[in-house]
């Protein structure tokens, strides 16, 4: 499924406008700065929970020593914030049937 399927669906379900669907999807998912209900959040260094669903949050990864496996270099890889989502046990249950 994509975003215009989850838009088609949202309307047919909840008998919204195809507008106001794709508006609602739009507030919430956005991923542009400043723009986004969950994108905002996390940017925040919040973490949003939709009970039973999943919560999606930020982890930071700090600045660690790897090595490059072709030239065995080894190099600095730079801290690193970056956002996961952990489904929720109702969703993790019906999934795993």
């Amino acid at each position: 499924m994509n975003k215009t399927d989850l838009i088609k669906k949202l309307a047919k379900k909840t008998g919204l406008s195809m507008k106001d669907s794709t508006a609602a999807v739009n507030a919430v998912f956005d991923a542009n700065p400043g723009q986004g209900i969950i994108a905002v959040e996390l940017d925040a260094g919040k973490k949003v929970t939709l009970p039973g669903f999943g919560t999606f949050k930020t982890v930071h990864r700090k600045e660690r020593i790897g090595v490059n496996p072709k030239t065995r270099e080894k190099m600095t890889i730079p801290a690193k914030s970056y956002a996961v989502f952990k489904a929720g046990k109702t969703l993790r249950d019906r999934v795993s049937k």
